[in-house]
């Protein structure tokens, strides 16, 4: 009998230890500060709305939803689509598709994923970048202020303040995009000045930036105002 009264004891003990992986719930990682016509998961976004890691954030065709988390910003543009969640305690957005602008008051603040990139601020310095997803094998990335770092799969390019970029994610896509006429962006050179140069390429390439004319910064230049200070109250 003492023998079945200890062994209960012990599965109580066992049921009161799980009790909190059981029922932990993801961590808040920032709050709705601006929606219209937008989702998260399936329910209508409102501001004040709390996000939690892993819900999917969404606009309709004519919607617009921004959040602050900590010290940045995260909006996504018209029908676009993408989750939230946070890696090595740093808050990151993964975007499922359209296009998504982010503001950041330092290099740790913020990384947005899309498709196999990272792309995250270079430095501590207020930074504003635009990226769209034309498909999963290409993207587009502008900064608008500061200099993005991209990287894929361990190599890194960077992209200067004022210039946009198609990121062909494809191996083959250096040689396509010459046959089609368009010649890819080589390594910046040690005596190469300017923000306008090709981006900075090290190793072996797994993905190519070509040079755009700057159509994509409208929304990017636009928001710069409103989301140039994400560490204010």
């Amino acid at each position: 009998m003492a023998h079945l009264r200890k062994l209960c004891a012990l599965i109580s003990c066992m049921s009161i230890l799980g009790m909190p992986t059981w029922s932990a719930t993801p961590a808040a990682l920032g709050t709705v500060t601006s929606a219209e016509r937008a989702h998260i998961g399936a329910s209508a976004a409102s501001v004040g709305t709390t996000i939690y890691g892993g819900d999917k954030l969404s606009t309709e065709q004519a919607g617009l939803l921004q959040v602050r988390t900590r010290a940045a910003r995260f909006q996504l543009s018209p029908s676009s689509a993408a989750f939230l969640d946070e890696r090595d305690g740093i808050p990151s957005a993964t975007l499922q598709g359209g296009t998504a602008v982010f503001s950041t008051a330092n290099s740790k603040a913020f990384v947005l994923r899309a498709s196999i990139a990272e792309i995250r601020p270079q430095t501590d310095a207020p930074t504003v970048g635009q990226v769209s997803m034309v498909s999963p094998k290409e993207l587009q990335v502008r900064s608008a202020r500061g200099t993005l770092v991209v990287s894929v799969e361990g190599e890194t390019q960077i992209v200067a303040e004022g210039s946009a970029y198609r990121v062909l994610l494809d191996p083959e896509a250096n040689s396509n995009a010459s046959a089609a006429g368009e010649p890819p962006q080589g390594p910046r050179g040690a005596g190469t000045n300017g923000p306008g140069g090709p981006p900075l390429k090290a190793g072996r390439s797994r993905f190519v930036l070509i040079a755009t004319a700057v159509t994509i910064a409208v929304t990017a230049i636009a928001l710069d105002e409103a989301l140039e200070s994400p560490d204010r109250p």
